[in-house]
């Protein structure tokens, strides 16, 4: 067992090699050298278990082929034992009962061929730390919230026996701690755009797609409102439905899908299947997984990797295939000339029938309009007012947050004298002012504002 290689500081992400060839083990850690991480080195599994028995590690990357004890039995006992470490396969054989082995008992995170390629490999490390540290930060908050609201309900309990003129602060609380509840049911979908911005990062600016996706899909689904297991479906098959292509050349993942090379074709069409795999071990995935894995199936039968046809294409499929092609239209991805939303549309309607339901076409095309309009410059229904200035019967036309981010309100809300006034008072609790978006009928236009919460 070598020495970890560090220059001494703490606080940074553990990454245990494993491999029997002392050459392997050197060269990865000349390419990690320069990296911020701790590397610690170990010739075998024993050696790896042992040094994971001593310290925590974030993640293991562990040869396929060793003797006495293989890449995929190592794996599987770090899942065990350790199941927080993050696990790679370095495999240099077409093994696929090893890779099978691996992916079913070590649950790991990936695989990587040998040779590998020095940034593909570094890309994926960078991946597997951040996403393991997404997670660690969303369980510290959800074991937080439990405290809290654990907390909370011991005091409640306690305060109902006090004064009586504490029940207002108390309902109020127990107001703000369900609309915190219900944001916690949308911390997969934050994650999954958080990891659709890391991706992002490998692409220009004018080439990124995911968020104008996602924001189409949003649109989708407030238009037509869906409910909210079917919204978040579809929200994080837009985050992520082209994750499998971060393993890409620069140069491909640029390139317009008429343009890709005959010998880059299969890697291209199999990227559903690669966004797919990424992400279905994940239980609240599962669904999205299959929104993604289909999402370049095409009504005539043509489209790949499944060759679906006509409505055996899951509806969700269907339409986050027209919401990728509006958006990638536009930005060059698949075609060699760039369209503009208009001629995009246009693309859409030719082939209704041919890459697209013709029955949703239509209806997609009405989505486009609403999701290209801004609706503080087109209505001059809404306002944006301060909580002061609502009053009841006004509708709220925009999502409202707290300055910390969490969701307050959804657009759509009728606000009532009550609900005015537990905005004041939530505002003054948490210092903070907000811009409410409001559609003001014509019936309360001319309403006086609502008074401030006494006290």
């Amino acid at each position: 067992m070598e020495q970890p290689v560090t220059d001494g500081t703490t606080d940074k992400p553990v990454v245990l090699l494993v491999d029997d060839e002392p050459s392997i083990l050197n060269s990865l850690r000349r390419l990690l050298r320069s990296q911020p991480y701790e590397v610690l080195l170990a010739e075998s599994g024993a050696d790896a278990l042992q040094l994971l028995q001593q310290r925590p590690i974030n993640l293991v990357m562990s040869d396929a082929r060793m003797p006495n004890m293989d890449g995929a039995t190592l794996l599987a006992h770090v899942h065990e034992r350790f199941p927080d470490t993050l696990r790679i396969l370095l495999t240099g054989y077409a093994d696929t009962d090893t890779i099978a082995k691996a992916i079913n008992d070590g649950h790991i995170y990936r695989y990587i061929s040998k040779p590998w390629n020095d940034e593909e490999l570094l890309v994926t490390l960078r991946q597997a730390l951040d996403h393991q540290h997404s997670e660690s930060e969303r369980k510290r908050l959800e074991q937080l919230t439990q405290v809290q609201l654990q907390q909370l309900k011991a005091l409640n309990e306690s305060l109902e026996q006090r004064v009586a003129a504490r029940t207002a602060e108390l309902q109020q609380t127990a107001d703000m701690l369900d609309l915190a509840y219900e944001e916690l049911k949308r911390s997969y979908v934050t994650s999954t755009e958080f990891f659709s911005q890391l991706g992002n990062m490998r692409l220009p600016k004018a080439k990124q797609t995911n968020r104008q996706v996602i924001d189409l899909i949003q649109v989708y689904c407030t238009s037509h409102k869906l409910d909210d297991a079917t919204c978040r479906n579809l929200t994080m098959a837009a985050a992520l439905y082209n994750i499998g292509k971060m393993s890409w050349t620069d140069s491909m993942l640029t390139c317009p899908a008429d343009l890709i090379a005959p010998q880059e074709r299969e890697l291209y069409r199999s990227y559903p299947k690669q966004s797919e795999a990424l992400v279905m071990t994940l239980d609240p995935m599962k669904e999205a997984a299959q929104l993604i894995l289909h999402h370049q199936e095409r009504w005539d039968g043509s489209g790949f990797p499944g060759h679906l046809k006509g409505q055996a294409i899951p509806l969700g499929a269907r339409w986050l295939k027209m919401a990728v092609d509006f958006i990638e239209l536009q930005r060059g991805l698949v075609l060699e000339r760039q369209l503009n939303s208009d001629e995009a549309l246009l693309y859409i309607r030719k082939y209704a029938g041919k890459l697209y339901d013709p029955d949703l076409v239509e209806d997609f095309v009405n989505v486009c309009a609403e999701y290209m309009r801004d609706i503080t410059l087109t209505d001059p229904a809404i306002k944006v007012l301060n909580t002061h200035e609502l009053a009841e019967g006004m509708i709220l036309a925009r999502n409202l947050h707290a300055d910390n981010g969490m969701l307050l309100l959804n657009a759509g809300k009728v606000l009532s004298g009550l609900l005015v006034k537990k905005l004041i008072a939530f505002e003054e609790m948490e210092g903070g002012k907000y811009s409410v978006f409001v559609r003001i009928p014509d019936e309360v236009g001319n309403a006086q504002p609502a008074p401030a919460a006494a006290g």
